[in-house]
């Protein structure tokens, strides 16, 4: 299947992280030409490297995706190395220790500011580069956004109180967004979200897997039951629907929030 990505810019927001990796470099694979932002300049910049030491095009950017002025800079450095955008995948996120409920960390103490940090990483991140990014796809009346949520956002995650809520907004406003986008300027602007179920990453890994003998430990034990695959995912698992998605072959998809989990949002659990 020829996804007819070539000649395409792609920005590519956390880009220098397992999952968002993985799509940047299979998006310079099909053609594309791909900014890598993240907020790690290191990270983008490693990224990129990855992409051209393979024969693609690409650039790494620092940006904070929380912060308008960061990403109106990101967004200009990318607009004067290539011509224009076609595509963004927001994928910043992640969630934070003292926003999660825990032994030690009853719900009714959790800090505000937490709270809203967790909330704005896995929102705002998304929010503010679709309106600076957006303004490019209105003027020219095509686009294409592509928004990785989390499971989390379909089912909240038990103690994950503020990463799940800011996940189902972003979910939420994906739905909204893509009706803004395609009545008020153009149906051409298409926005679909991805919700990845628990994806093994090099993040993550130290509470999934037993460091000394490679099993599951009882956290990921718990997960693994409740996933009808019976299986973690791995960041290439979640390629394939971010390829399709941004690609014409889903021309006439809008507003979907597509979970890549392994059948966990389909199981009831009995």
């Amino acid at each position: 299947m020829d996804l007819q990505l070539a000649g395409r810019t792609a920005i590519v927001i956390g880009g220098g992280g397992a999952i968002c990796g993985a799509i940047a470099r299979a998006l310079a694979s099909e053609g594309a030409a791909v900014a890598v932002w993240d907020i790690s300049g290191a990270s983008a910049e490693a990224t990129a490297r990855e992409v051209e030491a393979a024969g693609g095009s690409a650039i790494g950017v620092n940006c904070d995706a929380t912060d308008r002025a960061s990403v109106v800079a990101a967004l200009q450095h990318t607009l004067n190395r290539f011509p224009t955008v076609d595509i963004l995948i927001a994928g910043a996120g992640g969630g934070r220790r003292e926003a999660t409920t825990a032994p030690d960390l009853a719900f009714f103490d959790i800090p505000v500011d937490a709270l809203r940090a967790t909330v704005d990483l896995n929102y705002l991140s998304a929010v503010i580069p679709c309106q600076e990014v957006g303004r490019v796809f209105a003027s020219r009346g095509s686009g294409v956004v592509l928004v990785i949520s989390s499971v989390a956002g379909v089912r909240p995650l038990t103690r994950a109180i503020a990463y799940s809520n800011g996940k189902a907004a972003l979910n939420s406003f994906t739905q909204w967004l893509a009706v803004h986008m395609a009545v008020t300027y153009a149906s051409a602007i298409r926005v679909n979200a991805i919700a990845p179920g628990f994806v093994l990453t090099g993040q993550n890994r130290f509470l999934l897997v037993d460091e000394a003998t490679g099993a599951a430990t009882t956290r990921a034990a718990e997960i693994l039951a409740r996933v009808p695959m019976g299986r973690l995912g791995e960041p290439q698992d979640v390629v394939g629907a971010a390829l399709w998605l941004v690609s014409d072959w889903a021309r006439f998809v809008t507003g979907v929030v597509l979970p890549v989990d392994g059948g966990f949002t389909a199981a009831a659990g009995v």
